[in-house]
């Protein structure tokens, strides 16, 4: 009787066999859709069993009908709760929320000094913030193109790749974006640890230090206060995608309300701006480098592509909690360029009034805040980075290896579990012997195997707007074996191999030189490393579609298999 009312109220809260004979049966209630299918985990709750359909009017392509449903009978290696398509009445994330998830993602040390190292280029200030503009709205369309399937069928990255790479194959993409991010979220974990560790001897001065003990290469309030920052992180993810929307959204007020009090010291401390932002382009008539703009401008745009190019990639991690399309697009387009210039503004405006307070231009904030007087300013200061990098690390550097971890064993992983493994890995490479030793291979390697990556997401994107015209088969992505619609060769799609060599190949012999691996690499190509977002997206779209058309990649789908049915 408690289920029938449940059920007449729109939701059931019942455990699983008592919705299972409307599932089995295929016939669900009138007007009500169940979004929990048969599987083994017989356990679970039915969280939003069966819930009044809800239909949004299509007004264009990016105000389509968000209506998810779960997949009809998955194969339980590969499908768990935390994969499952989000319902409708599991989305929270409205404009504000993903505006304030970009503006925490914006408030971090690399977007600080970006202008400011544009500057030092050659370029105006005005052409500084005018190119990192540029380059993240550029950045802002493949995000809000590979945002689209995860908002309208409430998917994540792997399952999304699955499409394009294979049942099997989607491992390659998501785990090569969850290696880059592991390498990350230690490196900033330390760094929101160093902040802790400041803050206590700014305070406690001596009392606080220790020897540095040898096998460890730091001393143990050290990694005391690393463990904590740590911690912390791992305790928020571990409660849930909704603590890490409340995270970004209620940091991205406090987060702004800093960097305007930042600024607002070193406008007072230095009586105004300073010189840098009334020196000239050094690429104006007359100047040293006249004439040279375009070829600064070119790889720089590049730069900030490719800044963001790894969460362009995992968006749809995100985006599958939208409410709607709008909701996503907005939000994104006030969030991520906007906010992005503004912030370049503030570092550049701070780095130039450091030029009269100092009598050195500082574009490092943490090399900023050694030279600070002032026991509130430092604390401020060292508060305020500190929970820059928390926010950054959390969106931007768990949630996309999390899944990856979860897609390659379902029915063993859950989200927190691959959460857990995302930081255990970021505690197992000691990221801060990792800084010491080799700042090189963090900015040559990780940045650009970031924009390695290009390939990937332009074969994603051009698989779901191109070859499928934004149509999935639901139950097909959580199935496997002959006859199933992603299954291509042994779970792997040949075209999607194809397409991603020949995407990272025109751009790989520039990346090995910057490395130091090869010498004597000609212009051409290290102009397409300079280029090699761009390049990877442009020739793995071309190569995939084409293959795709030309029926390499297609399988024989038996329509048998989840009944066929497309959502």
């Amino acid at each position: 009787m408690a289920a029938i009312k449940s059920i007449a109220a729109g939701r059931c809260t019942a455990i699983r066999p008592v919705c299972a004979p409307a599932i089995a049966s295929r016939s669900p209630v009138p007007n009500f859709r169940c979004n929990l299918p048969s599987t083994p985990t017989s356990y679970l709750k039915c969280r939003h069993n069966l819930s009044p359909a809800r239909n949004v009017k299509a007004q264009g392509i990016f105000d389509e009908d968000i209506d998810p449903r779960l997949p009809r009978n998955p194969d339980p290696a590969l499908f768990n709760e935390d994969f499952a398509p989000v319902s409708v009445e599991g989305r929270h994330w409205d404009t504000w929320d993903f505006a304030s998830f970009w503006i925490t993602l914006v408030i971090s040390i690399p977007t600080y000094f970006l202008a400011a190292s544009l500057v030092d280029l050659g370029m105006s200030w005005v052409q500084g913030i005018a190119t990192v503009f540029v380059g993240n709205l550029v950045t802002l369309l493949p995000m809000v193109l590979n945002a689209h399937p995860g908002t309208k069928y409430g998917i994540p990255f792997p399952v999304l790749a699955r499409a394009s790479f294979g049942i099997k194959g989607a491992n390659l993409p998501s785990l090569s974006r969850a290696l880059v991010a592991c390498g990350w979220f230690g490196i900033q974990t330390w760094i929101g640890g160093s902040s802790i560790y400041q803050m206590l001897t700014t305070v406690a001065g001596d009392a606080v230090r220790g020897p540095v003990i040898d096998w460890l290469g730091i001393s143990l309030a050290e990694f005391a206060c690393f463990l904590a920052f740590w911690g912390v992180q791992v305790w928020i993810v571990a409660k849930g995608m909704e603590s890490i929307r409340a995270l970004e959204k209620y940091s991205a007020p406090l987060l702004i309300a800093l960097s305007v009090a930042l600024l607002a010291w070193a406008l007072s401390a230095a009586g105004g701006f300073g010189p840098m932002l009334s020196t000239p382009s050094q690429f104006a008539a007359g100047m040293p480098k006249e004439g040279q703009f375009w070829s600064v401008f070119l790889p720089s745009v590049t730069a900030n592509v490719g800044f963001w190019g790894t969460l362009s990639l995992n968006i749809p991690d995100f985006t599958r909690y939208a409410r709607s399309q709008k909701d996503q697009i907005l939000g994104q387009a006030i969030g991520l360029p906007l906010f992005m210039a503004l912030f370049t503004f503030l570092g550049l405006a701070v780095t130039s009034a450091t030029v009269v307070i100092y009598g050195e231009a500082i574009v490092d904030p943490v090399q900023l805040l050694g030279k600070m007087e002032g026991l509130l300013p430092i604390l401020t200061s060292l508060f305020g980075l500190m929970w820059a990098t928390l926010t950054t690390n959390i969106a931007a550097n768990i949630v996309a290896p999390a899944n990856a971890f979860v897609n390659v064993a379902p029915r063993v992983i859950t989200f927190t579990l691959g959460s857990f493994i995302t930081a255990a890995i970021g505690l197992i490479i000691m990221p801060w012997k990792l800084i010491s030793s080799s700042s090189g291979f963090i900015n040559t390697w990780l940045v650009g195997y970031s924009a390695l990556l290009g390939p990937v997401i332009g074969i994603v994107m051009s698989d779901y707007w191109l070859v499928r015209q934004r149509t999935l088969d639901v139950d097909s992505l959580y199935s496997q074996g002959e006859g199933t619609e992603y299954w291509y060769k042994d779970g792997w799609n040949p075209a999607a191999l194809v397409a991603m060599v020949l995407g990272v190949l025109p751009t790989m012999p520039g990346f090995l030189a910057t490395l130091g691996v090869l010498t004597d690499v000609s212009p051409f190509l290290m102009s397409l490393y300079d280029m090699a977002w761009f390049v990877g997206v442009a020739v793995s779209s071309l190569v995939y579609c084409s293959l795709m058309w030309a029926g390499v990649g297609q399988p024989q789908v038996n329509k048998t298999v989840g009944n066929g049915a497309r959502s």
